[in-house]
């Protein structure tokens, strides 16, 4: 492959946001996540887990997902809202605090930037809070995605293994990308645990991170939605000592 070429498919990737219930076969399912194991990871130790959820099992998830992620909206709607979300506990996220928290800076402009990005192509006025909500609540539904992977990595090692998760995701997104399927990273799957381990067994020693949706993407327009890429020296830090001739 040229350089161009590859430079050309990882460009074309984008989120998916409406799927197709044509299931996945497993053994395509298998192949991706092998892809995705020829990533770096942290002295080869693999500190990641993926519960692939389909099936019966995939739809309890959603549905248990879906009512609390609503409740928990509702309940933030009114007055004393976070109050009544603690006191309640019921739909009060069970892992990943650092999910629910506000982002700040930089981070916060860039994600109101493709919020009010996405919003404006699909017609979604700002003050509509149902229609957001819609749009939101489709999360727990997966965007209709027949299979979902809930990524976990291993508590001993931190950031690092966050970091191996991360780039073991990264490849099993173009792998799918490959064979026509589309993927979505979802980060607010990250909040109830729970639910996922109550189908699966998975180590005490391993915590949940996200959720990766994964089918074949409808013609929705929803999924022409491109988010805007940012050049390197958008994220290139700036050198302190001057340089030669400045």
């Amino acid at each position: 492959m040229e350089p161009q070429e590859f430079s050309e498919f990882a460009a074309s990737r984008h989120t998916t946001r409406d799927f197709l219930s044509t299931p996945v076969p497993q053994n395509l399912i298998d192949e991706i996540i092998t892809d995705g194991l020829t990533s770096p990871s942290w002295s080869n130790t693999r500190p990641i887990m993926v519960a692939v959820a389909i099936g019966e099992v995939r739809d309890r998830i959603s549905a248990e997902y879906s009512r609390r992620g609503k409740k928990a909206a509702a309940l933030l709607g009114t007055k004393f809202g976070k109050l009544k979300l603690f006191l309640g506990r019921d739909a009060m996220p069970t892992s990943n605090p650092i999910i629910p928290k506000p982002y700040v800076g930089e981070l916060l402009t860039r994600s109101r930037k493709v919020g009010f990005a996405i919003y404006n192509f699909l017609g979604i006025d700002r003050k509509d809070r149902a229609a957001r909500d819609r749009h939101w609540f489709r999360n727990y539904e997966f965007f209709g995605a027949p299979v979902e992977l809930f990524i976990f990595n291993h508590k001993s090692l931190g950031k690092y293994s966050a970091n191996d998760a991360g780039l073991f995701v990264m490849n099993l997104m173009l792998s799918a990308h490959a064979r026509g399927l589309g993927t979505c990273a979802q980060g607010v799957l990250g909040v109830y645990e729970d639910i996922v381990r109550a189908e699966f067994d998975v180590p005490e020693d391993y915590e949940i991170m996200y959720g990766v949706a994964l089918g074949y993407p409808s013609d929705s327009k929803v999924n022409k939605f491109a988010a805007e890429r940012y050049l390197p020296s958008d994220i290139t830090a700036k050198s302190v000592h001057r340089q030669a001739g400045e």
